[in-house]
């Protein structure tokens, strides 16, 4: 009896080692069928001639897309240096702003549950929404703009104010989100670093510096790291707002993809271009999680 008891011990975890791998086997399929595949098949078409405008030309191409990107197309090399200037200008202002705004309803006073309300509100937003309230704004004759300089001046149709115009834009509904992941940083700091450091003789700057940044700093990387990924691949809001234009000095990468696949029906070079644009972003995702040692102990 003792015998049969301890070998119906030992064949129970084997019959139960498979029943992690069912569970999780839904999940498995699901990634499988909604990443993998879609991964799967923008490489297969970036190596392909697919135009539905020149049928006759389809067909296998290796890495000619890839070539004419590099070496052929001026504009891929114009949207990427938008897009690498319009994200760095983009995370540097939301983080100092949002920083800002966290550190501020974070404080009490009366009103705080307003002002974060309002201060959280354009979050919610969507970008094609935002876009409409802004182009109102922008309107020379009847926007804000008209007090800010000469009524004809169009603020979205010039070169030289463009850039402004639309980064402004974007922090209005990008801060918010800095705010929102910040202040839920500050939150979990402890009262009782600050009321030391204060013992100590530390001031207001001095606490910031080495209490709250030091306790920010994961929140921070994950912060900026996001919203990133999120502004390198922002169409919504450009599209609607200028197009890419004018004369294409709008134009980010994930935008150039758009007007090369879906308005110009090249589908095997737009895929090219958004591998170049995947592999862009992976690098440079693992670069900074790497350099910013995300998620280590940083107390020694």
């Amino acid at each position: 009896m003792a015998f049969a008891r301890t070998a119906a011990a030992r064949e129970r975890p084997r019959a139960l080692r498979w029943a992690p791998y069912l569970l999780i086997s839904p999940t498995v399929l699901l990634i499988t069928v909604f990443l993998v595949y879609p991964i799967g098949s923008v490489l297969y078409y970036s190596l392909q001639h697919y135009n539905l405008t020149k049928p006759w030309s389809n067909g296998f191409a290796g890495l000619a897309n890839f070539r004419e990107m590099l070496f052929e197309d001026p504009l891929f090399w114009t949207s990427l240096g938008f897009t690498a200037k319009w994200v760095v200008v983009e995370i540097a202002l939301q983080l100092v702003l949002g920083l800002a705004l966290a550190l501020i309803v974070n404080e009490s006073f009366i009103g705080r549950g307003l002002a974060r309300s309002m201060v959280f509100s354009p979050w919610a937003v969507s970008g094609v929404l935002t876009t409409g309230i802004w182009i109102l704004l922008y309107n020379p004759t009847t926007g804000i703009v008209r007090y800010l300089g000469a009524p004809e001046a169009a603020v979205l149709g010039n070169p030289d104010t463009v850039f402004g115009a639309v980064v402004v834009t974007e922090l209005w509904r990008g801060v918010p989100f800095f705010a929102i992941l910040l202040l839920a940083g500050l939150q979990g700091i402890p009262g009782e670093l600050y009321e030391a450091a204060a013992v100590d003789g530390a001031g207001r700057a001095r606490r910031f510096l080495h209490v709250t940044l030091p306790h920010l700093r994961d929140a921070i990387v994950l912060a900026t790291l996001l919203r990133s990924v999120w502004e390198f691949n922002n169409v919504d809001l450009i599209y609607t707002l200028t197009g890419g234009g004018p004369a294409q000095v709008t134009t980010t990468l994930p935008l150039y993809v758009a007007q090369r696949a879906i308005d110009s029906k090249d589908f095997g070079y737009g895929s090219a271009l958004t591998t170049a644009g995947f592999l862009i972003l992976l690098f440079c995702s693992l670069l900074y999680l790497r350099l910013s040692r995300f998620g280590a102990d940083h107390k020694a």
